[in-house]
């Protein structure tokens, strides 16, 4: 299952390895048909990488620091450092793809 992250507990989840993070909202219909495939490659990539989302509501201070204007978006971190940012709708593929490169 995906790491929900917070301000509190976000740089101790991706300050090491690979993650990516979903910024979401439960009122947005494409984050609703995002989170399947998030959930799917958290499965897949257990001990890999780290799959978290953070509730764009929520967490408000994450987004803005990231600069999430839209959503989804997807965070790619590389020892804590964003290195791919894709917005809306992304294949389970796709986000594979790009993960295991920065692995």
């Amino acid at each position: 299952m995906a790491v929900v992250l917070t301000k509190e507990n976000f740089n101790e989840n991706v300050q090491s390895g690979v993650s990516l993070v979903d910024f979401w909202a439960p009122w947005c219909g494409p984050c609703k048909m995002q989170l399947p495939i998030v959930e799917e490659l958290s499965a897949e990539l257990e001990g890999t990488a780290t799959i978290a989302k953070i509730n764009v509501d929520e967490q408000p201070e994450l987004a803005s620091q990231f600069g999430v204007m839209s959503i989804p978006t997807l965070i790619l971190f590389k020892d804590g450092q964003p290195v791919d940012k894709m917005v809306g709708l992304q294949s389970k593929d796709a986000l594979k793809n790009k993960i295991q490169a920065q692995m």
